[in-house]
């Protein structure tokens, strides 16, 4: 059942900013437990809705529906398998780009500092590398790098010198080993939020997030009819940065390149001029839509 899977947030707002078309061609690069691509479906007649994900856990709740083709796939190749069914361009994209409340609470994927169970956070699980791996193999210049850019860790230099001495004696394999490794390193009376970016980092670096969403973000500018929209849904700073510069400069750097008149180059337009957040009784109802932003883009 979709709703123990993953609750889908800012459904309306996101359904809403894809602008649908009957007969339009629509992608949800982030299928999941198919909230966001079951609502898509109510809106198309003889469209069509293409839906991406990687975890095998989804593919279970793929739809019997004609006018649904379910891709088992990371993002990154969405200009790749869309051309394998012949789809040069389409009408939207939506992208919600948090991990499912499914993937959080099953232990043994490793996503949650809540569980013990294996140190692993790979979205995925054909992928070879996981959380441990990095824990494990990293060097300290790298490790320090991981979780200063991807959890924006304070004391950085401290955890990574902790984990180095700690997996000297034996390899880190399972959260709770890792945490109480760590555990001096862990501030009191914030410790949920410490830990929070800490496994964020890991968690983006297991599975190249960040990469991926550039990769995602350059693809979805191009796939584009003009006047198709990209509706992205965000969870933390890192990706959102990337979200809204892309959209306004078309770059990652927020940089705007004008042309000779003053024009700013970017094919992307916002639509929404301010970002979109949950109201109150949504986080409410769903607390991981806490964090949530939404920015709405138009193709020129």
């Amino acid at each position: 059942m979709e709703q123990a899977y993953h609750i889908p947030v800012l459904l309306n707002e996101s359904i809403e900013g894809l602008n649908i078309q009957p007969d339009g061609e629509y992608v949800d690069v982030t299928f999941g437990g198919g909230g966001h691509s079951r609502e898509i479906l109510k809106n198309i007649e003889t469209g069509r809705l293409f839906g991406f994900d990687q975890d095998e856990d989804a593919a279970a709740n793929a739809f019997d529906d004609s006018r649904f083709v379910f891709i088992r796939h990371n993002f990154r190749y969405i200009r790749n398998f869309l051309r394998y069914h012949d789809v040069e361009q389409v009408d939207g994209i939506l992208a919600d780009l948090g991990v499912s409340s499914h993937d959080f609470d099953v232990a043994e994927r490793g996503f949650s500092f809540r569980f013990s169970g294996a140190l692993d956070m790979r979205m995925n699980r054909d992928a070879k590398l996981t959380a441990a791996d990095i824990v494990n193999t990293y060097d300290e210049a790298r490790l320090i790098q991981v979780f200063r850019e991807y959890g924006e860790v304070n004391n950085a230099y401290r955890l990574t010198k902790q984990i180095l001495a700690a997996r000297q004696q034996k390899p880190v394999r399972t959260i709770d080993q890792f945490k109480e490794i760590i555990a001096p390193c862990v501030p009191k009376r914030t410790e949920t939020k410490y830990l929070a970016k800490v496994f964020q980092a890991l968690r983006i670096e297991t599975n190249g997030e960040l990469d991926v969403l550039k990769d995602f973000l350059e693809q979805s500018a191009e796939l584009l009819k003009p006047g198709g929209r990209l509706v992205v849904i965000t969870y933390h700073s890192l990706e959102d940065r990337l979200v809204k510069n892309f959209i306004k400069a078309g770059n990652f750097e927020g940089k705007q390149e004008k042309d000779f008149y003053g024009n700013v180059s970017s094919v992307l337009q916002a639509v929404n001029r301010k970002v979109i957040v949950p109201t109150e009784e949504e986080i409410e109802r769903n607390p991981r839509a806490r964090s949530a932003k939404l920015r709405i883009a138009e193709k020129q």
